[in-house]
C-alpha cells in the first residue's frame, strides 16, 4: 500500500515520532491514522521499557483542581533532564495526569505496588466469583475468567493501566511509553495525592 507523504507528516505532527516510524506504523496500520497512532504508543512501550532503568532525578510536580475547589490533586512526573522538564509538552503532560487523576482515583500508579495480600484476596474471590457463575468449566477456563477480571481490576485501580480520559484509545502507560520515545528519557510517574473535601483519599 502507497502511504502518502501528507499522512506520514499529519501522523509526525500529532505524535513528533521521527518520519521514518510514521511512515513504517502508517504501513503496518494499512494508511489508518488512528490506528498508526496506536501503533507508534505501543512502541514507545518497547522503547519505555529499555530506558526505564536510566536515573530520571528531574522532573515536575504538577496539580490539577476541579472546578468548584473541592476536588485536587498534585501529580510528581520525573524525567532525567532539566531542558526536557521544562518543555510544554512535559508540563502539559503533568497537567492531564493530574486531570485524569483527579478524575479516576486511582488506588495505585503501577501493578507492582499492590499489596500481595490484597491481590490475592482479588484473585481469591474472581476464582469463587467464577466457579459460582460458571461452574463444570475446565480449571483452565476458570483461570482465564479469573485473569480476565483480574484485568478489569487493574484497570479499575492501577493508574497505568487506565484508559487516559482524553483518548479512550491509550492506556496511561501508553501514553507516559508514548512521550519516552519522543523525548528520549525515561519518564515516571512517581507519586500523587487527590484529596476531595469531606472525604479520606
Amino acid at each position: 500500500m502507497e502511504i502518502s507523504a501528507a499522512d506520514v507528516k499529519v501522523l509526525r505532527e500529532r505524535t513528533g515520532a521521527p518520519m521514518m516510524e510514521c511512515k513504517k506504523a502508517l504501513t503496518e496500520a494499512q494508511g489508518d491514522l488512528a490506528q498508526a497512532e496506536i501503533v507508534l504508543a505501543r512502541r514507545g512501550v518497547a522503547a519505555a521499557a529499555k530506558k526505564a532503568e536510566r536515573v530520571a532525578a528531574e522532573g515536575s510536580v504538577g496539580s490539577y483542581i476541579h472546578a468548584g475547589g473541592k476536588l485536587g490533586v498534585l501529580v510528581e512526573v520525573a524525567c532525567e533532564s532539566d531542558f526536557v522538564a521544562r518543555t510544554d509538552e512535559f508540563q502539559q503532560l503533568v497537567h492531564d495526569l493530574a486531570m485524569h487523576i483527579a478524575a479516576t482515583g486511582p488506588r495505585y500508579v503501577a501493578r507492582e505496588q499492590i499489596p500481595a495480600e490484597t491481590l490475592a484476596a482479588e484473585r481469591a474471590r474472581l476464582r469463587e466469583q467464577a466457579l459460582a457463575t460458571s461452574p463444570g468449566k475446565p480449571a483452565a477456563v476458570l483461570e482465564q475468567i479469573v485473569e480476565g477480571r483480574l484485568a478489569k481490576f487493574f484497570e479499575e485501580h492501577c493508574l497505568l493501566d487506565q484508559h487516559f480520559i482524553k483518548d479512550d484509545k491509550l492506556t496511561i502507560g501508553q501514553l507516559v511509553a508514548g512521550k519516552v520515545a519522543k523525548f528520549g528519557e525515561n519518564i515516571q510517574v512517581r507519586r500523587y495525592a487527590r484529596f476531595k473535601v469531606g472525604a479520606d483519599e
